[in-house]
């Protein structure tokens, strides 16, 4: 009888979100019903999911939109909090959104408020610290063709 060593080992929550964006550059943030700050489009990563189709599922699910996403851009490792354990949050490039691709979007009724197009300093003032930190990542990572890796929204270089 073999037993597998791995399932010793300990294991660490998952986010997967998307940065989508508009012609002009601004990136798309969701209005959550349930928290006072708004938040990336995506989600926990679920049992036995890959982190990139739970990005694209989670936009299917939040904006009711298909589609791929790109390369990753951002991984952060957040460390736990009193509500919270330690988790990864991965964020992969869900590209520029055409105007009649936007007009399709479809908010779930009980989970979503609203979507905006945000500019940099708007993204700053709806988010909380460390997505604002994490989306802005991001947008640098995908201008430089590079990936970021953070450590609660900071570079650790």
């Amino acid at each position: 009888m073999t037993s597998d060593h791995t399932a010793t080992l300990p294991r660490k929550r998952m986010g997967a979100g998307v940065v989508l964006s508009d012609a002009s550059g601004r990136v798309l943030l969701v209005e959550p019903t349930y928290k006072p700050y708004w938040e990336i489009p995506g989600g926990a990563v679920e049992a036995d999911e890959s982190p990139y189709a739970a990005a694209a599922r989670e936009v299917e699910e939040e904006l009711g939109l298909t589609l791929r996403p790109g390369r990753l851009l951002v991984t952060d490792w957040v460390p736990p909090r009193p509500d919270r354990t330690e988790g990864l949050m991965l964020l992969f490039d869900g590209g520029t959104l055409t105007p009649d691709q936007a007009g399709r979007i479809r908010l779930p009724a009980g989970e979503l408020r609203s979507w905006a197009w945000c500019t940099e300093a708007e993204a700053d003032d709806r988010l909380s610290g460390l997505l604002a930190r994490r989306m802005r990542a991001a947008v640098r990572a995908r201008a430089e063709h590079t990936t970021s890796y953070l450590e609660n929204g900071f570079p650790t270089a």
